[in-house]
């Protein structure tokens, strides 16, 4: 069964209005700032607009924002006092990205439920336990929960239903029977799946539990098909030459072939010196610190040509600035906890705290700098392996066809 989302008469700012309100200056400072509470000068833009409900005037709000472990958004919300009709989506403010992303989302507790989440009009949402889905573009996009995004589905069923039980009463009992079903999974009787596929790679589930991994949450970057392609209108765009060689600098991607092994850098900190070396890290690269419980996936950070000393303030910087462990969102645990992720974090970086620092890269792009070249380096272990079949999944190197070019013949498997 699919649900989208219901006919919407009025976006918002659908139309401006002849004679249009003063927008409000959201305030000094960047741009995009980053979302909290406790920012009284983060204050949402206002314009008079047009209610495509009711053709009278009513206020639209845009709100700039920025989401650490995410992007930069555009909030906006429409109401209008005259006729009561309101709508509130978002929308990515930043481009396409070059990959997908599918969040796979494990909901075992209420506390799961409450996770944000951003989910673009180009996710597919799925919960395969019931069969369901929310096709993509069925719905405007949304910053909301878990929870929200199951009771934005029972909405959007719900709106048809008087109609139905009128002309098709069969269709509408079955719906009521679905619609009891999804009621069911906000109750958390027992545990189910929530995939947000997203071809744009713009949608984002929180981890609650950051700086350290979330075993209830499974990211997943993969390459776009032709179809996706097309479904984004990216299929027209000549696609981009890549250079030859590694294009290095602040933000970097490999311009070179995914290597035929992957590669396991583990380097043991142990000096304030160590913090010098020079580290690529690129885009398909996962960085683990394991004596912080600490995992930064595929894609975080983007890839990038620095230090080591540069990669761990920029962990810092990504981490202690999330806002959904920040001002009302946090619990005293979560605040407690990333207080303490800060302080050994600096511990780390000052040579007080000795640590490993674990960089996994599948397409065997990344380095990290060895000191004693040409000699081995005590304190650093680097191994290449065979990738997984999921790991060449996620590089696209599944589908391609590698063997009987010349031949004609098909390829081996």
């Amino acid at each position: 069964m699919s649900a989208g989302g219901a006919v919407e008469p009025g976006l918002p700012a659908a139309a401006a209005a002849p004679s249009p309100a003063p927008a409000r200056d959201p305030g000094p400072g960047h741009l995009f700032r980053p979302i909290s509470a406790e920012d009284e000068e983060q204050q949402p833009t206002e314009i008079e607009s047009l209610c495509m409900n009711c053709y009278r005037n009513g206020m639209t709000r845009l709100l700039l924002t920025k989401i650490p472990f995410f992007r930069e958004i555009i909030v906006s919300s429409f109401s209008c006092e005259h006729c009561g009709w309101n709508n509130t989506e978002i929308q990515s403010a930043g481009r396409i990205q070059d990959q997908g992303v599918r969040y796979t989302l494990t909901v075992r507790a209420q506390e799961d439920m409450d996770r944000e989440v951003v989910k673009t009009d180009s996710a597919t949402t799925r919960i395969p336990e019931l069969d369901f889905e929310i096709p993509a573009f069925s719905q405007k996009g949304a910053l909301t929960t878990v929870e929200g995004l199951i009771s934005r589905a029972i909405s959007g069923l719900e709106q048809d239903q008087p109609t139905r039980r009128a002309n098709e009463e069969a269709v509408a009992e079955r719906i009521d029977e679905f619609i009891a079903k999804l009621k069911e999974l906000k109750q958390v009787a027992s545990p189910f799946t929530l995939i947000i596929d997203d071809p744009s790679g713009n949608s984002f589930v929180e981890n609650p539990h950051a700086p350290r991994k979330d075993d209830a949450l499974v990211i997943t970057h993969y390459n776009r098909t032709l179809q996706q392609e097309e479904m984004l209108g990216l299929q027209a765009e000549a696609p981009e030459e890549k250079p030859e060689e590694e294009d290095i600098r602040n933000e970097v991607k490999s311009g070179g072939a995914v290597e035929p092994l992957g590669t396991r850098i583990t380097f043991h900190i142990t000096d304030p010196s160590d913090m010098t070396r020079d580290l690529l890290k690129s885009e398909t690269c996962s960085v683990e610190i394991p004596e912080l419980e600490f995992e930064l996936g595929m894609a975080v950070l983007g890839g990038k040509f620095t230090t080591l000393e540069g990669m761990l303030k920029d962990i810092r910087e990504l981490v202690t600035k999330n806002p959904f462990t920040l001002g009302d969102s946090s619990s005293p645990g979560q605040t407690e906890k990333l207080q303490e992720f800060s302080q050994k974090l600096d511990q780390i970086l000052e040579g007080i705290l000795k640590a490993h620092f674990i960089m996994d890269d599948p397409a065997g792009n990344s380095y990290l700098q060895n000191v004693y070249a040409p000699e081995d380096d005590p304190e650093m272990k680097v191994e290449h392996y065979k990738r997984t079949f999921d790991q060449n999944e996620e590089l696209g190197l599944n589908d391609m066809k590698t063997e009987g070019y010349e031949t004609g013949l098909p390829a081996q498997r």
